[in-house]
């Protein structure tokens, strides 16, 4: 089986293309420097381009009417261990940008093959801020250098880490390697190499020195998980800072090429380990996808069910924290009895409480039983007057007003070229929610309102929309208590699920099919994939690619809060410490999202 690239005759035929007026014109503007376009399954046209006009096209589709001007995603791929790339250009590595038209409600995902002689690229950080990390991530991953990046650094693997770990070359488990020792020499090196240089860092200004330096974490309340900011303070007011991130090393995208596609759902719901249900479903469904399986109505309402119980969980965490960062504390006591009502219902139904790995390729790992529904309505009745309380008496309060209004202020354009999403990007007034503006899971039958901010988004904004968006999520609820249908809870598909048991001990068919399912796991069709979903902290996606194997050859996690925590400096200088701690609290991040 040959991965599928629209080329005929040398010539590329792109009548098939969702964005076709776009693509006609690129072939006409940059003609062989187009080399291929990639027919798979992610959703939008694939193109493949040369290096040497990558800033070309990306400053052709920023200036089009209306505009790719959404940086949604940049990273590398290993390509020299691919089996089935008969057809597309010639490459050890490849660099792809996924870039969005929020007009348009439209993508474009531009593929850059890259020799390993010569694995070097242009930046684009002039042209997309977001890129910085994204590149610096690339680079230390794959050792992809981006000429022009203003400061090219690990900003996840410690500063002396050999190696990159994301090549097919690096070995993806601890026992496949030598014996670590850790000596006394070592471990001096590796402390040394943890202190902070303003020098290194860029951060000291020669001609003017009257400032301090402050560091605010990893082990700090307010800086929510092992998260470290170094402030340059003159006086209070903050007049630079840095995001350190480096703290977790989950090592998730590498396990996907390690695990066969069913064993990997664990892995997805620690990735956000508040979001539990809602980090399987991109995963879920971008294999599903790949899979051509289409499930019952059922599945569809009960994954939505789950996924909106998680997201009133995270969200009413989300506030309690917050308004504990400015100095409340009540609310986060009062809240989490709360969330225990949720995780009764959710251990009721799924038989775990954070971490359910539930979703199953093709369904659901079994059928609700009997009383959900009770368990569900006593909730939908107690949760409504607590939220009213926490409305009353803390977030109508006007210190909490105060601390938080006007401050960590930013307008829609910048949040578009930070790749801000969720809350934070509909905060300014950009009407853009994955369930709505690309419903999945059968999210366009139900009937729920979008919140939005105005031209400016700062703390207060923020906060109240994801406060607004529980009432909407409560809705949701309702409308799939009294309306679930019926149907199997699983669909009957070879790559979902083993032969019965009464077939298998009579069918020698059916008993090799059942002991492959079992011991390999299901083999996924060659190609590529993905999905994005509206995550509790903004938008999740998996873009994973298939080499007709029973694991992942590449799985690429998008999480929001790694974008999230890169627009920190651009919005908080020139404020105070004080407002830091309210805009750290007001952007709804947890560390697991940030490092995959």
């Amino acid at each position: 089986m040959k991965i599928k690239t629209i080329i005929t005759n040398n010539n590329l035929n792109f009548n098939n293309c969702s964005n076709f007026s776009i693509i006609n014109k690129l072939v006409n503007i940059f003609k062989k420097n187009i080399l291929a376009i990639q027919n798979t399954k992610i959703g939008c046209d694939v193109i493949w381009i040369k290096k040497e006009i990558l800033i070309d096209v990306l400053l052709f589709l920023k200036n089009i009417k209306k505009p790719y001007i959404f940086l949604y995603d940049l990273h590398g791929i290993d390509e020299r261990t691919r089996i089935y790339k008969d057809e597309l250009p010639k490459a050890d590595f490849s660099v792809f940008y996924y870039i969005i038209s929020i007009e348009r409600n439209k993508d474009i995902m531009l593929k850059v093959p890259l020799k390993n002689d010569d694995l070097t690229i242009n930046s684009i950080t002039k042209l997309f801020k977001n890129s910085n990390w994204y590149e610096c991530e690339t680079w230390e991953m794959f050792g992809i250098k981006f000429l022009g990046h203003p400061f090219l650094r690990r900003i996840i693997m410690p500063r002396n880490w050999k190696g990159y770990p994301l090549r097919k070359d690096y070995l993806a488990r601890a026992t496949e390697r030598e014996e670590y020792n850790l000596s006394k020499e070592i471990e001096n090196i590796e402390m040394e190499s943890l202190k902070f240089n303003p020098k290194h860092w860029g951060m000291i200004d020669e001609k003017n020195s009257d400032f301090m330096f402050l560091n605010l974490g990893p082990n700090h309340p307010s800086v929510h998980g092992v998260f470290r900011i170094i402030l340059k303070l003159r006086g209070e007011i903050i007049v630079d800072c840095l995001p350190d991130i480096g703290f977790h090393h989950r090592g998730a995208e590498k396990m996907a090429e390690r695990q066969t596609w069913h064993n990997y759902i664990p892995y997805t719901d620690r990735i956000e380990y508040l979001g539990g249900c809602v980090n399987e479903m991109p995963y879920i469904l971008s294999l599903e996808k790949l899979a051509n399986i289409i499930v019952s109505d059922r599945i569809k309402v009960i994954r939505v069910m789950l996924s909106e119980l998680f997201r009133i969980n995270s969200h009413l965490l989300y506030i309690a924290t917050f308004i504990q960062d400015v100095g409340a504390m009540t609310p986060i006591f009062l809240i989490f009895t709360d969330r225990q009502k949720i995780y009764d219902i959710i251990e009721a139904i799924t038989g775990f409480r954070m971490h359910p790995a539930w979703f199953r390729i093709g369904g659901v790992s079994h059928d609700l039983p009997i009383g959900w529904n009770k368990l569900l309505k006593n909730f939908l009745e107690w949760i409504p007057k607590r939220l009213n309380l926490y409305y009353k008496t803390a977030l109508k309060n006007s210190i909490l007003i105060n601390r938080s209004k006007n401050v960590a202020c930013y307008d829609k354009n910048q949040a578009l070229s930070w790749g801000i999403t969720g809350a934070g990007l509909r905060a300014t007034g950009i009407n853009f929610d994955v369930r709505k503006s690309r419903p999945y899971s059968g999210y366009e039958n139900f009937d729920f309102k979008i919140p939005l901010g105005y031209e400016n988004s700062d703390c207060y904004t923020r906060v109240m929309l994801k406060f607004e968006e529980i009432f909407q999520s409560i809705i949701i609820l309702q409308q799939c208590m009294d309306n679930m249908p019926e149907g199997p809870f699983k669909v009957d598909h070879p790559l979902t699920t083993p032969p019965p048991k009464e077939l298998v001990f009579n069918d020698i068919e059916n008993m090799i099919s059942h002991f492959l399912q079992v011991s390999w796991g299901p083999i996924m069709p060659c190609d590529e994939s993905f999905q994005m979903i509206e995550g509790t902290k903004g938008i999740n996606s998996y873009y994973v690619i298939s080499d007709k194997g029973n694991m992942s050859y590449r799985t690429r996690i998008r999480t929001p809060s790694f974008a999230h925590l890169q627009q920190i400096p651009s919005v908080i200088n020139g404020y105070t410490i004080s407002d830091l701690i309210a805009y750290l609290g007001s952007i709804d991040f947890v560390m697991s999202d940030v490092d995959r």
